[in-house]
């Protein structure tokens, strides 16, 4: 049976989402932003953007019983490659040798789209 998932150490879902769903010993985590639990995003560059962002997933998993060591698979959108190689540095430090499988893309800017 599926059951609703929350941590109040992660931001507020911003849309009619869940943090993330559990079914049996499964969790589903929603995509996250760079939002503190303030639904401030955080300033700075791509590295602290990459910590928030994982941070806000850790603690998802681990206030419902779980943790990044079990992520099996994660997706990565990036607005720019150019920030590739920082965003797998700081990723390396939060999965290492667990190491999900991933996809990593970058989207569309769509303020350049509507230019």
């Amino acid at each position: 049976m599926k059951k609703i998932l929350h941590s109040d150490k992660s931001p507020e879902p911003i849309g009619p989402y869940s943090q993330a769903v559990g079914f049996d010993k499964l969790i589903f985590t929603s995509g996250q932003i760079a939002l503190n639990t303030k639904g401030i995003i955080v300033s700075g560059e791509i590295a602290e953007q990459t910590c928030q962002v994982i941070r806000n997933l850790k603690n998802i998993l681990e206030d419902n019983g779980s943790s990044l060591d079990n992520v099996l698979k994660t997706t990565v959108f990036l607005k720019d490659m150019i920030d590739f190689n920082v965003m797998n540095e700081v990723y390396n430090e939060y999965f290492g040798s667990s190491m999900p499988a991933r996809s990593t893309v970058q989207v569309q800017d769509f303020q350049k789209m509507s230019g």
